[in-house]
């Protein structure tokens, strides 16, 4: 049986201004450092796709990505700490995967923290390949962290 089957039927939506408050309390405890709320409310305005999944109602997690000239780029991709490990990751992920698509997109490009192990499986898992690395792109506790960048064909 597959997690996504175990819990109550994930919902997603796109997100919205009254979203925010709480996409921040999400954030500043998934991530050492968070986007600012200026950033998430330039997102919705300038019309990136911008979307939470549901649990019961309440926002579990969310995803803001880029899409144009036939390549997406997921920006952010956040799950709340307490629904890890339970598919909301997976559905996200591949619900962004299906916007990038009916927007024409051909490629997705995501770039992910070596460390963040989790995130390389979700992703490998889906397809994704290295196709390269920026050097010093991450803030980190002692300097600055590599990104590894991830592509998946959509085509």
């Amino acid at each position: 049986m597959s997690a996504i089957l175990k819990y109550p039927a994930i919902r997603m939506r796109p997100m919205s201004e009254g979203d925010i408050d709480t996409i921040m309390s999400i954030e500043r405890r998934a991530y050492d450092y968070p986007w600012t709320e200026g950033i998430f409310r330039d997102c919705l305005r300038i019309g990136y796709c911008c979307w939470v999944s549901l649990e019961n109602n309440a926002i579990a997690g969310y995803s803001v990505m880029a899409v144009g000239g036939g390549e997406s780029h997921i920006l952010n991709i956040c799950i709340r700490p307490e629904s890890r490990k339970r598919g909301f990751g997976r559905s996200l992920l591949t619900h962004m995967l299906e916007l990038a698509r009916e927007h024409n997109a051909e490629m997705t490009v995501l770039e992910v923290r070596p460390s963040n192990e989790v995130a390389l499986r979700l992703y490998r898992d889906l397809g994704f390949n290295e196709i390269g690395l920026r050097k010093f792109y991450y803030p980190a506790p002692h300097g600055k962290e590599d990104a590894i960048v991830l592509g998946k064909c959509l085509l």
